[in-house]
């Protein structure tokens, strides 16, 4: 039966989940009501989109671990991400989180707490621990370099890590991926990552190829992921029941998301840029020559053909990215928004261009206010004192 997801698409891989979910939940997962997990030896907080918590879960599986064992609960039942209980379990308001109820201990970050279920169950099931260093380094790569900038492939809007704007988060998300892919061996005896024994780079990295898998598309990344790890991907998800399981939790999830029009917003995925190219874009191609005054990766400045002062700079986004017009701009576009104004200043106080004791930076959007070219530009006019209204 599927699940009802239109309620919960307020969840994100690492956020909350609302209350009414929990009346939800697929017949084929483990998730329990608190009441039930009272005398578990440990409390699992998470939800089925979670990919960190995917990992321990995959653990969890392939252990054949039970409920008494380790319960797993939605945050939701002890008030959500951000309740003072919760809080108290992982300050950072993040999933996963565990309750170690055999001994006092809460612990927060999902390789610790997979970690410490390889180390408490040691004797159930795999080890996860194969006599491979890539395991280690698979799981360290993606915990560092994708798990930190994630949130470009599904939240309306950033920060992205260190990136500023999502397109770029995405391309090094993608980049990434393939940093990945050189690690994998082919030429090894079994279907998993390592050979033959699951490793805890199976369980990290696979849940997060589910959501890749089904994302990336939307931004125009095909194939979602590289050759090797595709090939990986469906044959674990195909050949092991417990990857099937976490496959089928988290997809269920983001069948919802879609349903809700999750993406539909997003720059890049649903949101595009489908205005036609106009004189801007040819000038940043190099087609039409201009009399350029300063360069960046992000921003280019040239002279106005027909200055209205003395000195007369216009400042452009190299990628126009939607920016049309002010106007439009969202979140999505703080961070170049920010760099044209640093150019811009830069512009107003170069006295070899004929700028004096400052300048009058101008943004004309859309008809009403003047703007011929449908590429957001910020006119810097200086070389005279200006006047007042401008008309």
């Amino acid at each position: 039966m599927k699940v009802i997801l239109q309620l919960i698409v307020a969840s994100v891989l690492c956020g909350a989940v609302p209350t009414m979910a929990l009346a939800s939940v697929s017949p084929t997962s483990k998730w329990v009501p608190l009441s039930e997990a009272k005398s578990s030896r440990a409390i699992l907080y998470d939800v089925p989109i979670s990919n960190n918590g995917a990992r321990v879960r995959l653990i969890v599986y392939k252990k054949e671990l039970t409920s008494q064992d380790v319960a797993i609960v939605y945050p939701t039942e002890i008030g959500g991400l951000g309740s003072e209980e919760y809080l108290k379990i992982n300050p950072q308001g993040k999933m996963p989180a565990m309750v170690c109820q055999d001994t006092g201990l809460n612990l927060a970050e999902s390789d610790t707490i997979a970690r410490y279920v390889m180390s408490k169950h040691a004797n159930a099931g795999p080890s996860f621990q194969p006599e491979n260093p890539k395991s280690n380094l698979i799981s360290r790569l993606h915990d560092i370099y994708l798990t930190t900038i994630q949130g470009c492939l599904y939240k309306a809007e950033g920060p992205f890590g260190i990136y500023g704007t999502r397109k770029e988060a995405v391309k090094e998300f993608s980049r990434q991926l393939n940093v990945i892919e050189d690690q994998i061996d082919e030429q090894n005896d079994g279907i998993y990552l390592c050979g033959a024994e699951v490793s805890l780079a199976d369980a990290t990295l696979f849940p997060t190829c589910v959501s890749v898998s089904y994302i990336m598309p939307k931004f125009d990344v095909n194939p979602p992921l590289p050759p090797k790890m595709t090939r990986w991907f469906n044959t674990v998800r195909a050949q092991d029941p417990a990857f099937t399981k976490v496959y089928d939790e988290m997809m269920e999830w983001l069948a919802g998301w879609e349903e809700s029009g999750r993406w539909d917003n997003i720059l890049g995925a649903g949101w595009r840029d489908e205005e036609p190219e106009t004189l801007f874009d040819k000038i940043i191609s190099g087609d039409i020559p201009a009399a350029v005054v300063k360069e960046t990766d992000h921003v280019l400045a040239f002279k106005d053909i027909n200055p209205a002062a003395p000195a007369h700079v216009l400042v452009i986004p190299k990628d126009r990215n939607a920016l049309t017009r002010l106007s439009k701009a969202t979140n999505e576009h703080a961070d170049i928004l920010g760099k044209i104004m640093v150019v811009a200043a830069e512009i107003s106080r170069d006295k070899e261009l004929g700028f004096g004791d400052g300048a009058r930076m101008v943004i004309n959007d859309g008809p009403d206010g003047g703007q011929e070219v449908m590429h957001l530009h910020v006119h810097v006019l200086g070389g005279r004192a200006m006047q007042w209204p401008p008309g």
